[in-house]
Parts: C-alpha cells; structure tokens; sequence
C-alpha cells in the first residue's frame, strides 16, 4: 500500500489539472462574452457604461469629430466621402482621442470601409455594423475611457 500511495497522489493531481484546464478552456472560447458578431462586442465593450441624458453643453464637451475622409471601399469603382461623430464617455477621453484621431482614428476607419460592399453600406444594417466596428476597433486603442456611440455626419458614396 506504501507503494501505491505516491502513483495515486500523483493521478489524483494530475486529474485536478486536466480538470481545471479543461474549465478554463471551455470558459475561454465557449462563452458568450467573445461572439464574433461586431454589434455584440460593441454591447460588450459598452456594457459598463451608463447612459444617461447629457445636456447640450455637456455633450458638445464629451463630442468630437472627424470630417473629410474620402476613401475606395471594397468595390474600387466607388468612393465613399463621409464624416463621423464621436460620444466619448468622459472630457479626459475626448482629450486623449482628439490627439489620436488623425494618424489612429482615420487608418481604422480606413481599413472598416476598404472592406465594405456597396449594398452593405445603402442601409441602416450595413451602417450599424460599420458603427459596432469603429466602436470596437477605437475603443481597443484608447487608454482612457470608451467611445459610446457612433454616427455619420456626412456621406455621399458615388461610382466612378
């Protein structure tokens, strides 16, 4: 029995770590909260931030924009000329993104519309998704705070 009592101490160890393992795996990849749908993981990234009615003057501090992107999209017959809003969740962001948006914020939304059909961008589901997208691209490169909401300002798609 002596002898046996290292090999079953041993298995036992070696069944808790397989065990716990397997768990974490599971929880990793198979959970809810990494879906591969753009709108969820923009609700994911915003989950935590509270919506509440901002006044005009508070918004325009938590608001910024970026006009004047002219840019090919997926289909290279067409160029799309558009602007976006940003909502950001705190004057210390909007600060912090206002520095970055032209040589961060711009390449990313580059790089979503170079990706986008025609058709995904006539309407409002094509236009949601590319919101969710920014949302979640932005929002990985920011340090303070999050970006809210997203919406166009402006834009004109024409084939050339």
């Amino acid at each position: 029995m002596k002898k046996m009592l290292p090999w079953l101490v041993s298995l036992l160890l070696a069944i808790t770590l397989i065990i716990s393992a397997g768990i974490y795996v599971w929880n990793q990849y198979f959970s809810g909260s990494h879906s591969k749908d753009p709108a969820a993981q923009a609700a994911e990234s915003v989950k935590n931030v509270e919506a509440n009615t901002l006044s005009a003057d508070e918004l325009l501090k938590v608001t910024s924009e970026l006009t004047d992107i002219k840019t090919n999209i997926a289909d290279t017959s067409y160029v799309v000329i558009t602007g976006f809003i940003f909502q950001l969740d705190s004057e210390k962001s909007k600060e912090e993104f206002d520095k970055i948006k032209d040589i961060v914020v711009r390449p990313i939304i580059n790089r979503a519309l170079w990706v986008m059909k025609p058709e995904d961008l006539q309407g409002t589901k094509g236009k949601d998704q590319l919101y969710a997208g920014l949302i979640n691209s932005i929002n990985e490169v920011l340090t303070e705070g999050k970006v809210t909401k997203v919406e166009l300002k402006d834009f004109i798609m024409q084939q050339v």
